[in-house]
């Protein structure tokens, strides 16, 4: 094996953000320490505090600032979180007064959080060494109360590592001493690795001669990763890709961001790391395609190259598997970087039983896969360090602990989504106009995590928003039109090189069988072999869906693959169309069936999606009509989807299977399929299923389809008010209606009301507990209560509407026009203030017959207002009042008022 080094130029230009999980000052503020996770908060006695305080009493002050340097932007990011928590604690030991405090709490409320906190810890550590000794010694007494993993990373690795750290940073900072030779091998070295890292190359976008090149410095931002222990365990129900979108969906990851993850930014990868309690010295970032690991890689190395960086790495070396597939100095001075193990055509032997298999000393002759295994447990070259990338389905069989820290690049949030539209159509208007539109319709803003789809987006989305003449092109609403988009935006701009319609077909066949073979066996890079195979012949007009790996200073072989993996999955899908064989289409859809779940996923989407003749239309331009025989036959597949099992499925696994299906009718956009499948007044429910925003947007659609709706349960599936939006304009046809536990906030119930509130609703039972709404939102639902002439039977229990929402409330309920037959205030706060009102209300009512009025706080003051309710109301046939704070006397009383037909609980 020769070891030149090797360089990557990635084709996309990444804006992403890294993480890894782990596991009163003023007497207007209330303290914010409960929104922390509570099983992540360690005890913290007087005696640790004190044995803390002594230790870093072991720290000269110029040492102490140099900690505190090192630690400043997590110290930043810490604060942030929650810096009221922090400012409380300052002011308790007297760092601030509560007039400063309160300064910074102002500043954070006008301007932002981040700010805030620069400045708070910038004048700690510039005002004295007792008040950065005071800082620390706060932030480790805060760990009782208040759990962040940043918080518990810097104190751990202060505890354990702080003197090896001083010398670490420095070494960081400075490197090795080196002779004088190796030390001019290294520059040159350095030198060739700044010229071939330097710059990044994007995708070349349709009327470019050539992708635009820039300075790699001027458009990357900080990676963010989550830790792989848990993706580690993902199960194979989703494509990656959508199973990344799932678990990393904005919102959720938000809220993970402050509770459970460490953030990690790429110069501290191999710093001190708390799980596994050591400097780590291999390293896996993990990462589905095109979220970056490549282009991280090559920052990470640029870095190095000119000093930012881990200077105690003498030499870095990169490899990409790709290039392997065809291809004794101070071992603690070396890193080596693997890019692309999913690309290895072998497995690395890293399991307990296959040691036998590693390199013992360098002149050992072995496989690459061998030698990158010994390299990575320390039986070759040991005190060397490794960081290998891949996708996230390799590292399913590894076991764990193999790799000293685990991470996983979880793409953009919303900001750098933004700002890439933004850096794309260099035009505010435009960037606004379309981020906006990608933003509203949720299925294409959920895989715009993806910096790959963020371009496949844009680009797609070009001709729609900037057409130079005439009317802009219809804007996609689906993935499939999206990537029809795509493709016919190629063609559209390839006017030189663009092929006729029946060669224009024939290319795009044979293109088609090649990415659906690789589909099949799991190929996603080509040689020339393959072309040659499925007769290929790569051309300019190719180059918006194929890409050309020239040869390296690793492999003298040229290798395509497809743009994104998602495009070849589209091509594999398009062939069916293009070319239909009877037997073939059969196979695919056998293998679909049978394979793990989610490997199909995306590649079932685009087949559902092309079936509809709209969808399709801008390709028949291009290529002539589509097979009608495939047309049928991939509507026949859907329409045999055995709704009834997956609805009748109990677990969360079904429902998600029930969702996926839900997907492809999205995409077929074919309503008659849509009642065929799921029947007559249908029966949906969800609950205990994480419903994202693009799910609701499938979901409405589905009942958009549907004349009636029988009963919707979405208990506990987290949709919150955006959700809630998505589904509104349908809620108006389902009978019964279940949101309970769903975080839903008093601006829900305008959405809810506009169902209820149309001529044509059809909702009888409405179930809105355990959400948060409050006393405020209290006016609109007896608003929307009172222009309503369906609602049987209504649940709010356990939401906070106390007694002035209630007073709103007894105004429905006195009203003759008054239908509910059931009410449920269990838990709402109800005292003896709200008892007399809410009585005479339901004297006068004659509808109701179940009412609840448990788990408040009612108490024998109200006896007598509730005797007379017993007494005069002839409606109430169940009447329940346990769990509030009656004396056993007067239960015994009011129970002894059951007249027949009443049932009294307490």
């Amino acid at each position: 094996m020769r070891c030149d080094i090797k360089s990557n130029t990635s084709q996309k230009s990444n804006n992403i953000l890294i993480f890894v999980n782990q596991s009163d000052f003023l007497a207007t503020q209330e303290p914010r320490v409960t929104k922390m996770a509570s099983n992540q908060r360690r005890a913290v006695s007087d005696g640790d505090i004190h044995a803390f305080r002594e230790h870093l009493g072991n720290f000269t002050p110029g040492e102490l600032m140099r900690l505190s340097e090192h630690f400043r932007p997590d110290l930043v990011y810490v604060i942030e979180n929650d810096i009221l928590t922090v400012l409380q604690e300052l002011t308790a030991r007297r760092v601030l007064t509560a007039q400063q405090a309160q300064g910074y709490s102002d500043w954070e409320k006008n301007h932002d959080s981040t700010r805030a906190a620069e400045g708070l810890v910038g004048d700690i550590l510039a005002k004295s060494y007792a008040a950065g000794l005071e800082l620390w010694t706060g932030l480790f007494a805060l760990q009782s109360r208040w759990a962040h993993p940043n918080l518990h990373g810097m104190l751990d690795e202060i505890i354990q590592n702080g003197q090896n750290l001083l010398k670490e940073n420095l070494l960081n900072e400075h490197g090795h001493t080196l002779e004088a030779e190796l030390k001019a091998c290294q520059e040159m070295h350095k030198a060739k690795l700044r010229d071939l890292t330097g710059l990044m190359k994007e995708n070349k976008t349709p009327g470019q001669s050539e992708g635009e090149i820039f300075p790699i410095a001027s458009r990357y931002v900080e990676l963010k990763v989550v830790s792989d222990r848990h993706f580690m365990k993902q199960t194979h129900q989703e494509h990656e890709a959508l199973a990344a979108a799932g678990e990393l969906n904005e919102y959720r990851l938000q809220r993970r961001v402050k509770r459970e993850l460490e953030r990690i930014t790429p110069d501290r990868l191999f710093r001190w790391c708390t799980r596994s309690r050591r400097v780590p010295l291999s390293v896996m970032v993990s990462g589905v395609a095109g979220v970056g690991k490549t282009t991280l890689v090559q920052k990470f190395i640029f870095d190095w190259a000119v000093g930012e960086h881990y200077q105690k790495f003498a030499f870095v070396f990169i490899f990409k598997f790709r290039d392997l597939n065809t291809v004794e100095e101070k071992p603690m001075m070396l890193l080596f970087i693997f890019d692309g193990l999913d690309e290895s055509r072998t497995d690395l032997p890293l399991r307990k039983e296959e040691a036998q298999k590693l390199c013992l000393k360098p002149g050992d002759v072995k496989p690459i896969s061998v030698i990158v295994a010994s390299l990575v447990k320390q039986t070759l070259l040991k005190g060397c360090s490794v960081l290998l990338t891949s996708r996230p389905s390799k590292l399913a069989g590894l076991e764990a602990g193999v790799f000293h820290r685990v991470a996983n690049i979880v793409g953009f949030l919303a900001k750098e989504r933004e700002r890439y539209f933004s850096t794309f159509f260099r035009d505010e208007r435009v960037s606004r106009e379309a981020f906006a539109y990608v933003r509203d319709s949720q299925v294409l803003y959920t895989l715009c995590y993806n910096p790959s789809y963020c371009w496949i987006t844009c680009t797609a989305l070009k001709p729609c928003f900037t057409a130079q003449a005439g009317k802009p092109q219809p804007v996609p609403k689906t993935v499939t039109q999206l990537f029809v988009s795509y493709v016919t935006h190629i063609m559209a701009n390839h006017t030189q090189e663009r092929p006729e319609t029946r060669s224009m077909r024939d290319t795009l066949t044979r293109l088609g069988w090649l990415a659906e073979y690789g589909i099949k066996n799991h190929i996603l890079v080509f040689d020339l072999k393959y072309l040659r195979d499925f007769k290929v012949e790569f051309s300019p007009f190719l180059t918006g869906f194929l890409v050309e790996n020239p040869p390296t200073d690793n492999s003298s072989q040229v290798t395509y693959s497809f743009l994104h993996l998602t495009i070849q999955e589209f091509f594999a899908a398009l062939v069916h169309y293009l070319d239909y064989k009877e037997d073939r289409f059969r196979d695919t859809m056998a293998k679909a069936r049978t394979c793990k779940e989610g490997d199909y996923e995306i590649f079932s989407r685009f087949l559902a999606g092309l079936s509809h003749p709209a969808t399709r239309m801008p390709l028949e331009k291009y290529t002539g009509k589509f097979s009608a025989e495939a047309t049928r036959q991939v509507i026949g597949w859907l329409s045999e989807m055995n709704y009834e099992e997956l609805e009748s499925r109990e677990e969360p696994k079904g429902k998600r299977r029930l969702m996926n299906v839900f997907n492809l009718l999205f995409e077929s956009r074919n309503s008659q399929l849509v009642r065929d499948v799921v029947g007559k007044d249908p029966q949906l429910d969800f609950s205990d299923l994480y419903l994202m925003p693009v799910d609701c947007t499938v979901l409405a659609y589905v009942l958009k389809c549907c004349e009636e709706i029988g009963r919707l349960v979405l208990e506990s599936c987290f949709i919150q008010n955006e959700g809630l939006e998505r589904l509104s304009p349908e809620l108006h046809k389902v009978r019964e209606l279940s949101l309970l536990d769903n975080y839903l906030k008093n601006p829900a119930i305008k959405e809810i009301g506009k169902a209820l509130v149309l001529p044509n609703c059809r909702i009888e039972a409405l179930s809105l507990g355990k959400n948060m709404f409050t006393e405020e939102c209290c006016a609109d639902l007896a608003s929307v209560l009172q222009n309503n002439r369906t609602l049987l039977s209504l649940d709010l229990k356990k939401n906070k509407l106390g007694n002035r929402g209630l007073s709103y409330l007894s105004r429905v309920i006195e009203s003759t026009e008054c239908k509910l037959q059931k009410l449920v205030l269990q838990g709402t706060g109800l005292s003896d203030e709200s008892c007399e009102s809410l009585c005479s209300a339901l004297s006068k009512n004659s509808s109701l017959r179940h009412l609840n009025l448990s788990a408040n706080v009612f108490t024998d003051r109200c006896a007598e207002h509730l005797h007379f309710l017993i007494l005069t109301s002839l409606s109430h046939v169940e009447l329940r009042l346990g769990l509030n704070d009656f004396s056993p006397e007067v239960e015994k009383q009011l129970k002894s008022l059951q007249r027949e037909g009443q049932i009294i609980h307490f």
